[in-house]
């Protein structure tokens, strides 16, 4: 991805978070040069990867298979120094916009339609060998439990939202001529490096060419504390 379509898309993103009334922690507004200030009082969102993403899955068309996304906060399984058990993300998906699908070995999650278009997801259970079941998955919706056939996409409006579970394959689409939809996203700990299971050959951190000054950095771009 160019760096020019990375500060478009967090720039949006921005936007939508506030058109919601969507307040973003402080680390989400520092530049490149405020980061080289930050001493190792700031190693939590160094070490837990907090702080913007953007990915187009190595396919090279962010505006058709794509995600921009914020983590809140995050534990960390691997590193004792860290307790919490939980993480919180915010997504951007627009209209038009497909993410792949995908399940995660580890992490249970709740995906909240935090405002704007109406979110599809579509669910299968995985079998022994990672692909897609035919049989009918467990949906549980803001308190509401059963059961729909694979492969059902779940319609969630502003304010609805979807337990998803260990192996539970989902991706996630707009209703179209609904709008942007702004998502959130609360879990266990997340770890995008091992508890991904793509079902489709994709990548997940995308490689940069830098043909202009990055606007945001990365969470994997931050400098190391001195």
């Amino acid at each position: 991805m160019k760096r020019s379509e990375i500060n478009k898309i967090i720039q949006s993103m921005e936007k939508l978070a506030q058109k919601n009334g969507f307040s973003l922690p402080p680390f989400c507004h520092w530049t490149p040069e405020e980061w080289k200030t930050k001493g190792h009082e700031y190693d939590e969102i160094r070490d837990n990867m907090l702080g913007w993403d953007v990915t187009d899955y190595g396919q090279g068309d962010w505006e058709k298979i794509g995600f921009a996304l914020i983590t809140l906060r995050n534990g960390n399984q691997n590193n004792p120094k860290y307790k919490k058990v939980y993480a919180e993300k915010l997504l951007m998906l627009k209209e038009g916009q497909h993410s792949p699908m995908h399940f995660h070995w580890n992490k249970s999650e709740d995906i909240i339609n935090r405002g704007g278009g109406n979110l599809i997801i579509h669910l299968y259970n995985a079998t022994q060998e990672e692909e897609l079941d035919t049989s009918d998955v467990l949906v549980n919706s803001d308190g509401r439990s059963y059961y729909v056939p694979a492969g059902t996409g779940i319609v969630l409006r502003p304010g609805e939202s979807v337990t998803l579970w260990p192996r539970q394959y989902h991706d996630f689409d707009v209703m179209p001529e609904s709008g942007d939809v702004l998502i959130g996203e609360v879990s266990m700990c997340n770890d995008d490096n091992l508890d991904n299971r793509f079902y489709e050959n994709v990548g997940r951190f995308p490689e940069i060419e830098e043909d202009e000054p990055p606007y945001r950095l990365l969470c994997f771009e931050y400098p190391a504390a001195d």
